[in-house]
């Protein structure tokens, strides 16, 4: 009997989540454009095939894989800077640092990490500026980082960002008159 009552208890708690999820989802769906109806009898006849709570939560986890985006992307600030790029605080007067696209870029104090920032790669695309149209939808660089913000030869259009991206890789993913523009980074 005890056990009956604890299944109940559980069995609650699972449909007042449920019903928590179906909110969110109502929210998804209409961003969506779907019809809120057509999503609640998918939803019912997911959870109406199986007395089992386990299929309906397979369900539901199986129904939030199709509208949650997964992102493993930081975001940031980037700005961006010109000539002289020499001498970085990666590797001095070198020129073969630099990539042959001319891709590359600097980095703030927070992902510095005393120097171990110097070589990595970095995936970065705009998402948003302070002016409509600046990012360029659909173009994402690979960046090399090659120096340090806060101490290159060249100032950045903005201190304090989390790139600084050469002008050549700014402009393929923004209007390069920006000061700045939020992005999406991925090492």
């Amino acid at each position: 009997m005890l056990d009956a009552v604890m299944l109940t208890n559980d069995h609650n708690s699972v449909c007042r989540l449920l019903a928590l999820i179906i909110i969110y989802y109502y929210k998804c769906v209409q961003q969506l454009g779907l019809k809120f109806s057509k999503f609640l009898n998918l939803f019912y006849a997911a959870s109406m095939s199986s007395a089992s709570s386990l299929r309906l939560i397979l369900c539901t986890l199986f129904l939030s894989s199709l509208f949650l985006r997964h992102s493993v992307a930081d975001v940031g600030t980037a700005a961006h800077y010109g000539p002289p790029f020499l001498p970085t605080a990666c590797y001095g007067r070198d020129a073969s640092q630099f990539p042959s696209n001319n891709f590359f870029g600097a980095v703030g104090e927070g992902l510095w990490d005393n120097g171990a920032a110097c070589g990595r790669q970095y995936q970065v695309r705009c998402i948003s500026a302070e002016a409509r149209g600046t990012c360029i939808p659909g173009q994402m660089i690979q960046i090399k980082i090659v120096d340090r913000a806060q101490s290159s030869v060249s100032r950045p259009s903005l201190a304090g960002t989390t790139l600084v991206l050469s002008s050549k890789a700014f402009q393929v993913i923004a209007n390069a008159s920006a000061p700045f523009i939020n992005v999406e980074y991925q090492q």
